[in-house]
């Protein structure tokens, strides 16, 4: 892929960029979809009585979510990051909601790192953070800069970026409990 020129339809950050996003999320929720189900059921006993300021009712959320509930809500997300990356690749880069999502996608990658440090192990999302997330989330912003695309950072695209990330994983697990949870048994 060239880095600047006619023919890549995204004024000029190339699809990698944009729709690299999307790449590069999938390839992080792999991750969690392959690890979380197993993950909760192994680790939550334990985590349960290392933090016991976690509400209760937190630790029984997450131990009755199942599998398919789980994945329903990955492709929920993935709804979002296509979105997202549909309209950075309209605008060159330039939606202010690719922007938003970028940030968030990278940003979120500290919140899995944050979480593996405080359990002293792995967490789902923890291995595709520093060799996946973060990278592409910098090279992708550097991409923007080059281009003329990358709006001045300011603290408040940190905590737009946390909120998308934050409100759509919300949303996107919402959804699927009431598609394939209590509702859909």
């Amino acid at each position: 892929m060239s880095g600047h020129g006619a023919g890549e339809g995204d004024g000029g950050v190339g699809a990698g960029v944009t729709f690299g996003l999307l790449a590069a999320w999938a390839v992080h929720d792999l991750e969690e979809l392959a690890t979380v189900p197993g993950w909760v059921r192994e680790r939550v006993p334990e985590l349960r009585q290392r933090f016991p300021e976690v509400p209760e009712r937190m630790w029984r959320r997450l131990e009755s979510m199942d599998g398919r509930e789980f994945a329903t809500a990955v492709a929920g997300m993935a709804v979002v990051m296509a979105a997202a990356a549909a309209a950075g690749h309209r605008t060159g880069g330039r939606s202010g909601f690719y922007q938003v999502a970028l940030n968030g996608f990278g940003l979120h990658a500290l919140v899995h790192l944050a979480q593996a440090a405080a359990v002293r192990g792995y967490t789902p999302g923890s291995v595709t953070s520093p060799l996946v997330v973060i990278p592409f989330t910098l090279w992708a912003r550097g991409r923007l800069r080059r281009a003329g695309a990358l709006r001045p950072a300011r603290p408040r695209d940190a905590v737009q970026g946390v909120a998308l990330a934050a409100v759509a994983t919300a949303g996107t697990h919402m959804v699927a409990r009431r598609i394939v949870g209590r509702g859909g048994r």
